[in-house]
């Protein structure tokens, strides 16, 4: 009876594993080519899949030198009874991260009431990114006009021969001002996938570093290795400003302007190579193609000294005389960075083939004293509405007072960082209160301070009744 249940749990197990198996492209274990390129496999006991090829050229190997192939000790097959599960080898199988997912039947073309419309896509963000009322109106714009060219191009260029060209986003911004916060808000809204990549890790194909296929290879998983809905997903690559050309070097730049150069191919709509569950290509990793005309690229960076870049363009512009312009007018404008033009971005060290793919450029706002305040309550995963609701836990009602919002502002535009100095300073001091709290079942609320911040005192707490 113990070996019938045995069998009957192996067999279980077994169908179990053929089922989660059967959304993915068998791999075959010697070129690691998918099953959609190499055509039927044989499947081997040991979860192993050899392609025809493969197995045509053992044979051949073994045949040409006269083996016998009951004496080759990683020939385990040729002499093994199938029906004993006890001699089976170890299991060879390739992991689920390096397959590739079956291609689904073709869906139904989508329409313009599948796609959400400008001034939806910017509602949705509102409830999630305080301020920046401009770059959200115009990434609204631009991921809705791309994903209209995504779905919708085919129909357009049959009747009118109009070919809708991509537009790819080039997002300018301090730090902490929300550029990478903005782009996965909106990949989440839209339910596509999203890879973000850096591009300090870039270096041209050959070096020490990331080839520049790394940056699809990155958005094939998450898009579960589905290559069908990779191709329409969102590729943000932070830190662009650290690839512009190295001004006065004698060596080559290999993390520089040759990384632009590569990825012009990418940005403007290629078919591409990329390893699967790997950043590397070597022969034992399995490749798919990947299309990047439908991806949409966003770059990101905070281009520092850009600002004086474009004072000293537009000082040039000043003149003599009642109504000139003067060279400091511009020395304490708040917005400085919209005035930013290619020529701008030329001269920090980006080159014109790279800008004329980014057709569309965003600048963000640094944060001031008010909007700080906001940030800290106004949004749907606010970061005073985390702390109150880890507290809610602990049955503790969690206060902030005006004047302590106010502190923490100041605080936090003193640091430099944006608003990720605001998460900084409320870790720091909401330390105490979350360690001392729970000490005390009787404790009913904690209001915290200006004083308390500034270290003159502690937070006022309640007991219940």
């Amino acid at each position: 009876m113990e070996e019938k249940e045995i069998e009957k749990n192996d067999v279980s197990r077994s169908e179990g594993k053929d089922r989660e198996d059967e959304g993915y492209e068998k791999v075959c274990y010697m070129c690691r080519r998918p099953e959609s390129k190499t055509g039927p496999m044989i499947s081997m006991p040991g979860g192993m899949n050899l392609c025809h090829d493969c197995m045509q050229k053992a044979f051949d190997s073994v045949m040409k030198n006269g083996m016998d192939l009951s004496q080759i000790p990683n020939m385990p097959y040729m002499n093994l009874n199938f029906n004993d599960l006890s001699q089976m080898p170890p299991k060879a199988e390739i992991p689920k991260k390096q397959k590739l997912k079956k291609s689904k039947e073709p869906q139904p073309q989508l329409t313009m009431k599948d796609i959400p419309a400008p001034h939806v896509i910017k509602e949705k963000l509102d409830a999630y990114v305080i301020g920046q009322e401009k770059a959200k109106k115009v990434m609204a714009v631009a991921v809705y006009n791309h994903y209209k060219r995504a779905f919708l191009g085919k129909e357009g260029s049959d009747s009118d021969d109009i070919v809708i060209e991509k537009s790819n986003i080039l997002m300018i911004g301090p730090t902490g001002s929300g550029k990478t916060y903005l782009v996965k808000t909106l990949a989440k809204l839209l339910d596509v996938p999203l890879a973000i990549a850096d591009a300090t890790s870039l270096t041209e194909a050959g070096y020490i570093g990331d080839d520049i296929e790394s940056v699809v290879s990155k958005l094939l998983a998450a898009a579960g290795n589905d290559v069908e809905r990779a191709q329409k997903g969102i590729i943000f690559i932070d830190e662009i400003d650290k690839i512009a050309k190295k001004k006065q070097t004698n060596t080559r730049d290999v993390s520089g302007e040759s990384v632009q150069q590569e990825l012009l191919k990418l940005l403007e709509g290629s078919t591409v190579e990329v390893p699967v569950g790997s950043n590397q290509k070597n022969a034992m990793t399995p490749m798919a193609t990947v299309n990047t005309d439908n991806i949409l690229f966003i770059c990101g960076g905070a281009f520092p000294d850009l600002e004086g870049i474009i004072k000293e363009r537009l000082a040039k512009k000043s003149a003599m005389g009642f109504g000139a312009v003067l060279k400091d007018s511009f020395d304490h404008d708040p917005d400085i960075l919209s005035h930013v033009t290619n020529e701008d971005l030329r001269t920090f060290g980006m080159i014109p083939e790279f800008l004329g793919r980014l057709p569309i450029t965003v600048t963000l706002k640094g944060l001031d004293k008010d909007m700080m305040i906001r940030i800290l309550q106004e949004p749907k995963n606010a970061i005073l509405r985390q702390y109150e609701k880890l507290l809610a836990l602990d049955e503790v009602k969690l206060v902030f007072e005006e004047d302590a919002l106010e502190w923490i502002a100041e605080e936090a535009i003193r640091r430099g960082t944006g608003a990720r100095a605001l998460r900084a300073i409320l870790e720091e001091f909401m330390l105490d209160i979350m360690y001392e709290i729970p000490k005390d079942p009787n404790i009913g609320s904690v209001v915290v301070t200006r004083p308390y911040l500034e270290k003159n005192g502690g937070p006022l707490v309640q007991m219940r009744g």
